[in-house]
């Protein structure tokens, strides 16, 4: 009777770990597959395992997907940062095109405010003497985008971003600096 026991608790225990799975295994694949949950954003492979980015297109697919149309098709979600921390007064989207032949980057910097904010966006391809690309003025709702797109992956890659945002009295509440791709 004992081992009877046994085998009926571990066949339920099978049994209910049978049926919970399938959830947790689609609860994570929602946040780490390639798409963007509710749009048809893909993530790149660094999108994909940063957990900030996740978290971020988790919370504001539209955003994520206004920003992706904004740069036009064949772009990824490389990352999404909240500025200048959680409090978000803006939001730093990155998304990278990689094709044959052709490679892009493409930055987009959303106003989290609810007002028109002084804002800069500004993207330098990692190439010596290579014009940077800025969008700057007052700005209800995104600066950008600005995309740098070039045969040779080299130059795209690595390419530094600059978002900045003042408050009205000229301080400024967000200055980032960062790479637009993954770069080692």
């Amino acid at each position: 009777m004992r081992d009877l026991m046994r085998a009926l608790a571990l066949g339920t225990t099978l049994v209910a770990s049978l049926l919970v799975a399938p959830q947790a295994i689609a609860q994570d694949a929602a946040v780490t597959g390639q798409r963007v949950a509710g749009t048809s954003v893909q993530l790149s492979a660094a999108g994909a395992q940063d957990a900030q980015t996740r978290a971020v297109a988790a919370a504001a697919p539209a955003a994520v997907s206004a920003s992706a149309t904004l740069c036009g098709s064949g772009y990824e979600l490389e990352f999404a940062e909240r500025l200048p921390d959680s409090r978000r007064y803006g939001t730093l989207f990155s998304y990278v095109k990689s094709t044959v032949g052709k490679h892009g980057v493409c930055v987009v910097f959303d106003n989290n405010t609810s007002s028109a904010k002084k804002m800069k966006l500004k993207l330098c391809p990692n190439l010596t003497g290579a014009t940077c690309k800025v969008d700057e003025g007052t700005f209800s709702q995104y600066a950008g985008p600005l995309k740098y797109e070039s045969s040779n992956g080299l130059h795209v890659m690595c390419s530094e971003v600059t978002a900045l945002m003042w408050d009205s009295s000229g301080r400024a509440i967000i200055d980032r600096v960062r790479s637009a791709t993954l770069c080692d």
